[in-house]
């Protein structure tokens, strides 16, 4: 029997602090042995200094997002070490929407473990992952749609902690906010396992309280594409489908910043008819 139950975490819907995280969106990975400023550099972050407690986080983050446009997926990562399971670990927090995290997780649990959780905010996503020596092992949007190496190696301890792990059920229907089984309080539940994978017990004042080291974590380079896929259906049930390769796209921009960079010639009065 685990020692960690979502009812561990039913704090999260009565804080302040935690509900406007998830209203805006929200990070946190957990990384074993790895120093805050190394986690850091391995996510290409340039070191923005330190800085105590949460609120100051908050005005790193406010700061960014106001010197940034509303599409820049940059963000501030906040980072400092918590005892846990098998020595220190980093924990890693961010307040910009969730999207930004996982894709570092492979990397930063090379010979080791990362666990991570998230929100978008809004309508919201919310992620798990959980990360061993550089491959995803588990990971979630929702527990009973797992993926990775090992999707089900949780179940049994998932069950535990309190996850309703039955298929077709609405899980927000009638949650219970403290309990275990059916209308469990998911997001609780996915903290306690984190805590059952990290043995980091995750509260209010840890986070409040902590000293951070500040980084600034670039967008993702953007992907190369190929083509472009127009398919449309309107509503008369007709569809339009074509596919427009990259050198074609690439052609009719250029043809079109030619004719836009053309002299303007303005008929005068003795100008002959065309």
């Amino acid at each position: 029997m685990t020692s960690v139950t979502a009812r561990d975490y039913a704090w999260i819907r009565s804080s302040r602090m935690f509900g406007d995280a998830m209203r805006g969106g929200y990070g946190l990975a957990l990384v074993r042995g790895i120093a805050p400023t190394d986690v850091l550099r391995v996510m290409e972050a340039e070191p923005k200094g330190t800085g105590e407690g949460l609120d100051a986080l908050v005005e790193e983050h406010l700061e960014h997002r106001a010197a940034t446009d509303y599409w820049d997926d940059s963000f501030i990562a906040g980072a400092f070490t918590v005892p846990g399971t098998d020595g220190e670990w980093t924990l890693v927090f961010d307040l910009n929407g969730g999207v930004g995290m996982s894709r570092f997780m492979p990397s930063l649990s090379q010979n080791g473990r990362a666990v991570s959780h998230s929100t978008n905010g809004g309508a919201p996503i919310d992620l798990f992952d959980w990360c061993e020596d550089g491959e995803l092992r588990t990971g979630f949007e929702w527990p009973t749609n797992r993926y990775g190496s090992t999707p089900d190696e949780l179940v049994p301890v998932m069950r535990e902690i309190g996850f309703d792990l039955t298929e077709g059920e609405d899980e927000d229907e009638d949650e219970d906010e403290g309990g275990t089984g059916p209308g469990t309080d998911t997001k609780a539940a996915v903290l306690a396992l984190t805590e059952y994978l990290t043995g980091v017990r995750l509260t209010e004042e840890l986070l409040k309280n902590a000293e951070y080291h500040f980084g600034h974590v670039p967008e993702a380079p953007a992907e190369e594409w190929t083509k472009v896929v127009i398919d449309v259906t309107g509503a008369d049930g007709e569809r339009f489908y074509r596919e427009v390769t990259r050198e074609e796209v690439e052609a009719a921009t250029a043809l079109a910043r030619a004719r836009a960079e053309e002299p303007i010639v303005i008929p005068g009065p003795s100008s002959p008819t065309p």
